[in-house]
């Protein structure tokens, strides 16, 4: 498959996921959708990630995207997003930013920069609407 995103269950995350789907769309691909949590991560909040990744998984599907969904218990999001980009041999991954202070502009975040500029292809960075 052609792109590879990392997900979260928030703004940022959704950001991510709907560009990738355009992506994925203009390149004729499909998505791996890649969400990593802590090996150690309590039950009550994994089973609330899995809900969420079956819902877009269904989100997916209706939209009629090919498309792969993976929980990855590395508990590194930089680690498991190369990993996946290297794996499926990826076009481009996605991952969206937050806005950040005028301070906290001056510093990318650790994951999104060794992503940036470990990933074994182009990375697309996206964040929410205002």
């Amino acid at each position: 498959m052609g792109v590879v995103v990392g997900y979260l269950a928030t703004p940022e995350g959704r950001a991510a996921l709907d560009a990738a789907v355009v992506e994925a769309r203009q390149r004729g691909t499909g998505v791996v959708v890649v969400v990593s949590a802590r090996p150690d991560e309590p039950e009550d909040r994994r089973a609330a990630a899995e809900a969420e990744l079956a819902r877009v998984d269904e989100d997916l599907r209706a939209a009629g995207v090919e498309h792969e969904v993976r929980l990855l218990d590395g508990g590194d999001v930089a680690d498991d997003l190369i990993a996946t980009a290297e794996e499926v041999d990826a076009e481009l991954v996605v991952i969206g930013l937050r806005r950040r202070s005028p301070v906290g502009k001056l510093i990318l975040g650790v994951n999104a920069q060794r992503v940036l500029f470990d990933a074994p292809c182009p990375v697309l960075t996206v964040k929410p609407a205002a």
